[in-house]
């Protein structure tokens, strides 16, 4: 996950808009937040652990002075929760770079072994976005001694080039860079979202913005212009003119689980909308849960990003759709609750169930998507207490049986509830009296129809295809080994049995 933004204007301070907008790309990270700001001569930062309105202060706004900024919000997936892997990340030359990264590096040992030994470079955090920074500059710097340093811009796109070429993963990144502009660059495979936008400043020329979601911008007043294309770069230098490169031809592959649960339902991705698949995902859902020929009296979201697919179902069985789950928005995440116990009774702080909606009654539960299962589990349990008669439960994407390396906390197959087990198994563990998966197919075709010129996706979570390099088997099982994992399975259960995962640390 995490959530990117950067915008470069001609005359207007930037530092309360990149609040604003990051306030908007809040629900991609809420463990860290970052702005740096350039006046032209010098940088100014602000980082620190916790949520942006926690974060940032008014008085902030005369501290972080400039008309060409960007900031972060970080979902760990890799690294640690130490407010020093807090984005942006800097590094003093060439020219001087701050960057921010949406996504997850997969040959990130081998990039980190040139980065240190090769080039004596020292690594401050084990953040893969350290890494790729350091990449880009050492790349820049080739560029520079090749072409010397009369064009920076043609060096800086030369460097992401050759960036491209050496680092695989997913990526999408926004830097500020010294003397020069505000870069933004996507991977070859376009995994991760990024877009561009534009606005009028009132006949000085256009200002310009990169956002991981297109919702950042309108609070601002830019207008998109279009999506990144997987292996383009586009720099705004300090005059605000805009240059494009397409640095390595790529094949457009987003990430679908975008679509499912991340990105927010008013968002356009890749031209596709985020609301309307998951529309489409109710549709594919419905023909299933009609052909079960099972007595239904209500369907329930868990709310809140299963709403459009459960009204859709509802919609097309004819069975009434009910809110029994009221959401408290004023409770933390349950995953940094101190231990196992609390972190299962957060569930209720987060969830109420309303009785006359369950008493007597069977219910189907729709939810996004099951990953790990444990608050499913305790929403089953919450619905029988209330009365249910018998529990379904639907989810509106396939079983999650793969690690996700490309930025979401999916980092080992010992974490999904669906590794290794059947439907049925799946379903008596979580206490249900019946379990409906979307297929793949039809979660394919729910985002596909929204833009007919995107033949693939990246599934790797469902079919375990991982589309880039670096991801092979002994990859896999070094990530299980490793420090990172083995704190977080270290005196968890095998397969089937019934536990809570304390969340992934790290950037991406």
């Amino acid at each position: 996950m995490c959530g990117i933004l950067g915008i470069a204007s001609r005359t207007d301070e930037v530092f309360a808009e990149i609040y604003d907008g990051l306030l908007m790309l809040q629900h991609r990270g809420q463990d860290a937040s970052g702005i740096v700001t350039y006046t032209g001569e010098n940088f100014r930062e602000r980082k620190e652990n916790g949520l942006v309105k926690d974060v940032f202060q008014p008085s902030d706004a005369e501290t972080l002075r400039g008309h060409i900024g960007m900031g972060h919000v970080r979902y760990p997936t890799a690294g640690s929760l130490s407010a020093s892997e807090a984005q942006p990340f800097f590094v003093n030359a060439p020219y001087g770079i701050y960057l921010v990264h949406n996504g997850n590096i997969t040959n990130t040992e081998e990039q980190r072994e040139k980065v240190t030994e090769k080039y004596s470079r020292h690594l401050r955090t084990t953040s893969d976005s350290e890494i790729l920074l350091n990449v880009l500059a050492d790349k820049v710097a080739d560029a520079i001694k090749v072409n010397g340093n009369a064009d920076p811009i043609r060096n800086i796109f030369a460097g992401v080039k050759m960036t491209m070429e050496r680092v695989q993963g997913a990526y999408s990144v926004i830097c500020l860079i010294a003397g020069v502009g505000m870069l933004a660059f996507r991977d070859p495979h376009g995994i991760r979202p990024l877009s561009v936008a534009k606005r009028d400043a009132e006949g000085d020329g256009d200002d310009y913005a990169f956002a991981s979601e297109d919702v950042a911008f309108g609070i601002n007043g830019f207008q998109k212009l279009r999506d990144l294309k997987p292996g383009e770069a586009i720099l705004i230098d300090l005059d605000g003119n805009k240059h494009e490169f397409q640095a390595v031809e790529g094949k457009l592959t987003p990430c679908i689980f975008e679509y499912v649960y991340l990105a927010r339902p008013d968002s356009l991705l890749d031209g596709i909308s985020v609301y309307k698949t998951q529309m489409r995902m109710g549709q594919a859902l419905a023909k299933q849960i009609q052909d079960s020929d099972l007595q239904i009296d209500r369907i329930i979201p868990v709310p809140d990003s299963a709403r459009p697919v459960a009204l859709e179902v509802a919609k097309a069985t004819g069975i009434p759709y009910r809110e029994g789950l009221v959401k408290n928005r004023y409770v933390g995440r349950t995953f940094i609750m101190p231990g196992q116990a609390e972190r299962q009774k957060s569930v209720r702080r987060k969830l109420n169930a309303i009785p006359l909606e369950f008493k007597d009654h069977n219910v189907l539960l729709i939810d996004d998507s099951i990953v790990r299962g444990n608050t499913i589990k305790k929403i089953v349990q919450m619905c029988r207490e209330a009365g249910a008669k018998k529990v379904y439960i639907a989810s509106a994407s396939p079983p999650v049986k793969y690690p996700n390396v490309y930025g979401i906390d999916m980092p080992t197959k010992h974490e999904l509830i669906a590794n290794g087990q059947t439907i049925e198994e799946i379903r008596e563990e979580l206490g249900a009296d019946a379990l409906f998966y979307q297929n793949l197919d039809d979660l394919i075709w729910a985002a596909q129809e929204g833009n007919p010129e995107i033949d693939t996706f990246d599934c790797s979570c469902f079919d375990g295809n991982y589309i880039t390099g670096s991801v092979s088997p002994d990859y896999l099982e070094a990530l299980e080994s490793s420090s990172r994992v083995s704190k977080k399975i270290k005196d968890m259960p095998q397969p089937g049995a019934s536990w809570n995962a304390p969340a992934a640390a790290s950037h991406g």
